[in-house]
């Protein structure tokens, strides 16, 4: 696994041994940056269920502004600091080691783009995008990775499905704001 392009382009990252965690393939990675490449400069980004860490380092790579990372595994935190450390990108990060959800209950914190990469059959995608929703900025994107076979809502607090991506067994649903859907909840 590599960083595609920008600041930190062709290092190659550390990943989490064995079969336990499902890194987000290259070419799923590069079809998505491709889909959002002019809405990442100067973002703030939420990396959750972080893996690797190698979508929020492809943000920073293409000008994120800064990045948190959430995973609870403990090596994966690990792992997270090693590819910062050897990206550049650790002053401009913070990467926590906690539950998703829990995480998302704290206050304060806001987001411009999201990445919901959970295990598939964990069933946590679902809530962790209800929750994540309200914390992502007017203007936002949520990017969410599914097994081809899930279903998630066409709108999400203020978000719709702009488009959906499928990679084989993967479908990559991208959620952008849509000031219309405050319209309707008015209504």
């Amino acid at each position: 696994m590599r960083v595609i392009t920008g600041a930190a382009r062709g290092r190659r990252l550390e990943t989490l041994p064995g079969e336990s965690t499902r890194p987000t393939t290259e070419k799923v990675k590069e079809s998505l940056f491709s889909a959002i490449q002019f809405d990442i400069e100067g973002r703030r980004v939420l990396d959750l269920f972080a893996g690797s860490g190698q979508l929020g380092i492809e943000a920073l790579s293409r000008g994120a502004s800064g990045c948190v990372f959430v995973d609870k595994n403990t090596d994966a935190v690990q792992i997270i600091r090693r590819n910062l450390q050897a990206t550049g990108f650790s002053a401009c990060s913070q990467v926590l080691g906690a539950d998703a959800l829990t995480y998302l209950t704290r206050p304060g914190d806001r987001f411009d783009l999201v990445f919901l990469d959970p295990p598939y059959a964990a069933n946590l995608l679902l809530p962790a995008l209800q929750k994540v929703a309200p914390l992502v900025n007017d203007g936002g994107i949520i990017v969410c990775e599914t097994e081809g076979d899930t279903v998630l809502p066409e709108r999400i607090d203020r978000f719709s499905v702009a488009k959906t991506y499928r990679f084989g067994r993967v479908l990559v649903w991208l959620y952008r704001y849509d000031p219309s859907s405050e319209e309707v909840e008015k209504l």
